[in-house]
């Protein structure tokens, strides 16, 4: 195919950590506040993921699903492996976390985060932990998950902070469609 007609990127460079928690953590679990729950969506659709996934995502280039056809994206909601937990306080979606047991016998928490309005008022480690929680209730053997470069600064070090450990990192450069409007920061830009 020539360059003429291939998509309009943006070249991002990311340094990717991936992190294992093999023993669910021992010390107490920090409640989340009174005003606020986590449901699982059994029957979650495209459009409300989606509208997760870009709010959550937006400012830290979330970009892999934008880009999934609605055909294939519902058929990984409808998968029994796969479970999205919503964060509501007061009654309006602050987050969501994915899980995913089709690595079994390992949980990969896929996607974890909180909505933009939620961020800075004490809810992240208490909902990381309902995340950690609740893949370890599955009963896998481990549970892994990864952060890079593009996400928040606060998530590698919140990560390792709940247990998980680090297990290998990798410089990964993406091809970000420009059509999604994603705004990239300068210092990711290759």
């Amino acid at each position: 195919m020539s360059l003429a007609h291939q998509e309009p990127t943006v070249r991002v460079g990311v340094v990717v950590t991936f992190l294992r928690m093999d023993a669910p953590p021992q010390d107490p679990a920090r409640k989340l506040p009174a005003n606020a729950e986590v449901r699982r969506d059994r029957w979650c659709t495209v459009e409300q993921y989606r509208m997760l996934y870009n709010t959550v995502g937006g400012q830290y280039v979330w970009w892999l699903r934008r880009i999934v056809p609605d055909h294939a994206l519902a058929a990984m909601l409808r998968d029994t492996r796969v479970s999205i937990h919503i964060l509501h306080v007061d009654g309006e979606v602050a987050g969501f976390y994915e899980l995913d047991r089709t690595p079994w016998p390992t949980v990969n928490l896929s996607y974890f985060g909180l909505m933009p309005h939620a961020v800075g008022k004490g809810l992240g480690f208490a909902f990381l932990r309902h995340a950690v929680d609740t893949a370890w209730a599955m009963g896998p053997r481990a549970v892994t998950v990864n952060t890079c470069t593009a996400d928040h600064p606060r998530a590698l070090p919140t990560y390792v902070r709940a247990g998980f450990r680090p297990v290998r990192q990798v410089r990964e450069e993406w091809n970000v469609p420009v059509r999604l409007g994603l705004d990239i920061p300068e210092a990711l830009r290759i």
